[in-house]
Parts: structure tokens; sequence; C-alpha cells
């Protein structure tokens, strides 16, 4: 006697389709757990603090543009500003947080896109932070050729000109990173772009100071990046509704 066989309801076949689809799809990455949108409940948090610099601080150097007439008539005197900041202050050093909490959710995003400017035969500004998916603006404001060219880490790598009063370009970045930029054409032109997947990062100012609000309460890892200081980090308890004041030095010979 041959086996027997059993037909199976329209019903079965399909939940058993299904389940093999949604399976399937899991294993290959196009199902995700699902982010809840964070929702402010009035007990979140304020980071604020002065980076300083110890130690002796290396003087700007001069950056010869004579390769480039149009660079040197815009811009007859340029300097080096790697490690910047007024008397013993740091500035553009990034300050952020870390938390597997914070993956758990999404955060509204900025209402403007970010800007990088080619003005003076530089990158302005020199340091900028964006948020992952956030539109970055790139402007060409002199009268000479630009290459725009980021080298990142987690993202896609792209090269492109920008003519004299050429439209600015438009990019995203899909992952959080730091980016340096550089422009083929002119060498000593920089800059460094922090991605972050949320809002709670800021850029130390010319004074040092930085401030980060609304962050949920909670135990991060508050991180200190300069882009030729290196990192440092501190684990921190934040409770509801604190105000913290955390300074931080780097050593000028850190580098």
């Amino acid at each position: 006697m041959g086996p027997h066989f059993r037909m199976l309801k329209p019903s079965s076949v399909f939940t058993i389709l299904l389940m093999v689809g949604v399976l399937s799809a899991g294993q290959s990455g196009g199902i995700y757990p699902t982010k809840k949108p964070y929702v402010r409940t009035g007990n979140e948090v304020t980071l604020s603090g002065t980076i300083k610099l110890t130690g002796k601080r290396a003087k700007p150097r001069r950056i010869d543009m004579s390769a480039d007439l149009v660079c040197y008539q815009v811009n007859p005197d340029p300097k080096t500003e790697e490690v910047v900041g007024s008397k013993e202050k740091l500035a553009n050093v990034f300050v952020y947080v870390k938390s597997e909490a914070l993956d758990l959710y999404t955060f509204e995003q900025p209402g403007a896109p970010a800007v990088l400017e080619h003005k003076g035969c530089r990158y302005l500004p020199h340091v900028l932070g964006v948020r992952v998916g956030q539109p970055l603006t790139i402007r060409n404001s002199d009268p000479t050729y630009h290459n725009t060219h980021p080298t990142p880490s987690s993202n896609l790598e792209w090269n492109q000109s920008q003519s004299p009063g050429s439209p600015p370009l438009k990019k995203t970045f899909d992952q959080p990173d730091f980016i340096p930029f550089k422009d083929d054409q002119h060498p000593w032109e920089r800059a460094y772009v922090g991605v972050f997947g949320h809002p709670f990062f800021a850029i130390s100012d010319e004074s040092g100071n930085y401030r980060i609000e609304g962050l949920p309460p909670g135990r991060y890892t508050v991180v200190f990046r300069h882009e030729t200081l290196g990192e440092k980090t501190v684990d921190v308890t934040f409770v509801p509704g604190e105000v913290r004041d955390l300074s931080f030095s780097f050593g000028a010979q850190d580098h």
C-alpha cells in the first residue's frame, strides 16, 4: 500500500507560505526590530561643560595656497586649524553619548539641512555634526573649482567636482560615522564630519564650551573626540532631571 497523502486546506497553505516568507526575510535582513519614537517625559537631562587644553599649544602654521592664484587672492593669510581655541580652551571637540538604550528609539530629525561650504579655499565649518538621514548641503562659494571627497568608514565614498557658481551638492549618510572630507585639487582643504544616529551630541566652541539637552536619564558612555588629539571616554549615570557639568581636558602632547 502506498503512502497516504492528506490535502491541506487553502488557509493552511497560505499560513505556511507566510511563515516561510517571514523566516526568509528575517535571515536575509529584510525585517528589523521596529524602533519607537522617543516621547519626552519632562525628566530629561542637560549635560554641559568646558574642554580645556593643557600643555604648550602648537602655533598655527601658514598654508601655502600659491598653487591656485584665486585661492591666494581670496585668502591671503590662511592658517592651519587642527588645534584651535581661545587661551587654554579647545574648540572642535565632538562630545556625544553612547548607550544601547538609545538604539531602541527614533528621534525627531532637524528641520533644516546641515551646510558645509568651500569658502576662502577652506571648508567651513572645519568640524560639523549631522544626523543619519539629515540632508547635507555642500556649497562652492569661491570663484574657482573645488572638489568634495569624503572618505567614510561606514558609508559610501564619493568624489565630485564643483565649478564656480554651480548648484550645491545635496547628500545624506545612512550610517553613524566620522568622515574626513578632503579636496583633491586643494590638498590643504580638510573637514571632519560626524554622523550620529541621535541628537545627543555637540561640538565645543572657541571657548571650549559645549551643551547637550533633552537626554533621557540613564547610564551612558560620554565620548570626547578630537580629530588629532584622539578620543577619551567616561561612564556616567544621570538621574531624572539632572543638570550636570562635565568638563574635560586634552593634553597638547596627545597627538
